[in-house]
């Protein structure tokens, strides 16, 4: 999944930016206030790891505005500001969590994936759609409980098709959440890595909604 990460500290951010895709994340990272608004309100992301002491515009200002302006995606707050008025400031005005540095990368993804899941109403690390289950910690598929082998891109493909399990989603909503900046997607990239599901997983259980985009059905189509 495709997360925004806001920091300014170079080292941190880099930091951050590598344990992050290690566990599997797709990071775009900027590094003042004014990029994190426009990318938070241009840009699709399933969630943003916030700083709040940023160059051009402070981290809170950044999150009130675009809470103002209707941006729902989960934020975490990770920041160095530790005393309970600033805690209860960051929540009241739209964070989703709030970490104090330094943190526990392991323990950021796992709240990452927490805020997503609750994004999507799904309370479990666990998700299971037909006879297919998918392992969000360990990134590990099953089907018929048997393990299927997965390309990292099949993998977030599969992820964001069974967290918005029964909606139709386009080919570019798909897109801007499997590749971050300057990664080339080729024109069918979706639509290969959706033959290659369909050949490991059943070619019944994601469906195409002819120039609409591709939906995964909770439940298996009966005849």
């Amino acid at each position: 999944m495709r997360i925004l990460l806001i920091e300014d500290d170079p080292l941190l951010g880099d930091g951050v930016r590598a344990g992050l895709r290690q566990a599997g994340f797709q990071v775009d990272w900027v590094r003042d206030g004014n990029a994190a608004e426009t990318e938070l309100r241009t840009r699709s992301y399933a969630a943003a790891v916030l700083d709040l002491g940023l160059p051009r515009k402070d981290g809170i200002e950044v999150l009130s505005s675009v809470r103002r302006a209707g941006v729902t995606l989960p934020v975490l707050v990770l920041t160095a500001r530790d005393t309970v008025s600033d805690r209860v400031r960051g929540l009241d005005i739209g964070a989703d969590d709030y970490v104090v540095k330094p943190v526990d990368l392991q323990e950021l993804a796992a709240r990452l994936r927490a805020l997503v899941r609750r994004a999507h109403g799904q309370a479990r690390e666990t998700l299971k759609v037909q006879n297919v289950t998918l392992e969000l910690a360990t990134r590990c598929v099953y089907r018929n409980q048997e393990p299927v082998t997965l390309s990292a891109r099949e993998f977030d493909l599969l992820q964001i098709l069974m967290l918005n399990a029964d909606r139709v989603l386009s080919r570019e909503q798909l897109e801007q959440a499997i590749y971050g900046w300057g990664q080339e997607v080729e024109s069918n990239a979706v639509e290969v890595h959706i033959h290659r599901l369909r050949a490991k997983l059943g070619s019944d259980l994601i469906k195409t909604v002819r120039g609409v985009g591709y939906v995964l059905m909770r439940e298996a189509a009966t005849t």
